[in-house]
């Protein structure tokens, strides 16, 4: 069914919510997960303080991306789950459904935060990607009181 799933992962707690639910699905089905950091930058335009940081802006966003990804590799050994990771810049979104398609991935499964009853008007990064896949979308909703 599914033999390799993709899970972003940023460590906000929907990220650990959606990572665990997907982790565990991998167990059971004896597939693999490849983990997913994206590296959100700040766009344009942007003030020359900034620009000036760049840098050390992209140096601290990778580390802290090598970070999550070591925490989601770590998980998914405790399970017996094989996992590959990837940190890449980008839209979010955007991202998530281009490295889905470039790694192969049967589906994705991916959190989405509580956002109250005007939540389905206001859209968010679930959303789009559940919009936008080639490949099946496993999502799992926080709860209010999360």
């Amino acid at each position: 069914m599914y033999d390799k799933l993709l899970i972003p992962y940023d460590g906000s707690d929907e990220a650990k919510k959606g990572a665990d639910h997907g982790i565990k699905l991998a167990a059971s089905l004896d597939a693999s997960i490849h983990g997913l950091y994206v590296m959100d930058l700040p766009g344009a335009p942007r003030a020359v303080a900034l620009r000036d940081d760049e840098e050390q802006l992209r140096k601290e966003y990778r580390e802290y991306g090598e970070k999550k990804m070591a925490e989601l590799t770590e998980t998914a050994a405790e399970l017996g789950v094989d996992c590959e990771t990837s940190i890449v810049p980008g839209s979010v979104s955007e991202q998530i459904v281009e490295q889905a398609d470039k790694h192969g991935a049967d589906a994705i499964v991916i959190a989405s935060a509580y956002r109250g009853r005007l939540g389905n008007l206001l859209g968010g990064t679930t959303d789009k990607v559940v919009r936008t896949s080639n490949v099946p979308v496993i999502t799992q909703r926080m709860q209010i009181d999360e």
